[in-house]
């Protein structure tokens, strides 16, 4: 079988791109058969490429970039894919992003040659794969605050990695806002303020925050936290215990709430962005259904 490797030349400022000669490198060495699809422009380019692989049956499919183009290439192979009840995949990991939060959770190789050689050794372990009405995602999504964070640091071109994050959840925090909300969930529903609803399948995001910290992404159930604060200073007051990843951590904190669940409805009195793994997918919505595909992806794996 020949693989398809589909390269995001963008990710991590076009570090990606940089990186490239070194990925193809270690794909020949490891005598890895492929052929090259690169995106030619944002907002869906990657989604069709890994559609149009799926459909032409290449395997496995390899991704270089980071989450944002991991979720969608997974929502591409959605689409390409014949069979809705099968697994997609296998697919491969080559981290080239900026946080790479997904490698970071499941454990695998940053460093490019490791990553090539678990592809090579051909281990697979299935994944849980999240939704958010007609979008799937892997790591994680949120409406709220944090897509504002989102929004913020893609306008930012000064500052570079983490920090960027970090610069932008403080402009954020400023900003103060918050929502009416109702959520109803397979285990209960809350109806009242909210300053963030974020949905994990696993426990890590934008590199540092610990957002959904008891997630797992092989539990079969999403992991979502709503919470609400008043004001600037109990947001800043918050901000270090979302990095904290046990004991101490934001969600120990009065009005904020984890649940573990199979499914959960969002309304909202007036739109929030919304992201999926690190992409806004829309910069105004107030009705969200959440849902998750037990074990729907085969990736590669230690």
């Amino acid at each position: 079988m020949v693989a398809k490797v589909i390269l995001n030349p963008y990710s991590n400022r076009w570090q990606a791109q940089a990186n490239w000669p070194l990925v193809e490198a270690e794909l020949s060495k490891a005598g890895i058969k492929f052929e090259l699809a690169t995106s030619q422009r944002p907002g869906g380019h990657v989604l069709s490429l890994a559609a149009e692989a799926t459909r032409k049956g290449f395997s496995p499919i390899i991704v270089a970039g980071g989450d944002g183009t991991i979720g969608e290439v997974v929502n591409g192979m959605s689409q390409g894919a014949k069979d809705p009840n099968k697994p997609l995949g296998p697919l491969g990991i080559i981290p080239l992003g900026t946080a790479n939060d997904l490698v970071h959770n499941l454990k695998l190789p940053l460093d490019i040659p490791g990553a090539v050689a678990v592809i090579c050794a051909g281990k697979t372990k299935k994944l849980d794969v999240c939704q958010v009405n007609d979008r799937l995602f892997v790591n994680n999504a949120a409406i709220g605050l944090e897509p504002t964070v989102t929004v913020i640091q893609q306008k930012m071109t000064k500052v570079k990695g983490i920090l960027r994050y970090l610069l932008a959840t403080l402009r954020a925090i400023n900003r103060n806002p918050k929502w009416q909300a109702r959520l109803d969930w397979d285990g209960g529903s809350y109806e009242g303020p909210v300053t963030l609803v974020t949905v994990g399948n696993c426990a890590v995001t934008g590199g540092l925050f610990y957002m959904t910290p008891h997630a797992d992404p092989f539990d079969g159930k999403l992991t979502f936290v709503y919470a609400y604060r008043k004001t600037r200073w109990e947001l800043l007051k918050t901000l270090p215990r979302t990095m904290k990843p046990g004991a101490g951590n934001y969600v120990e904190l009065p009005d904020v709430h984890e649940v573990n669940a199979k499914w959960l409805k969002v309304k909202l009195d007036t739109p929030t962005p919304a992201h999926s793994d690190g992409e806004i997918f829309d910069e105004a919505i107030k009705e969200l259904e959440y849902k998750v595909q037990p074990g729907r992806l085969l990736f590669y794996s230690n």
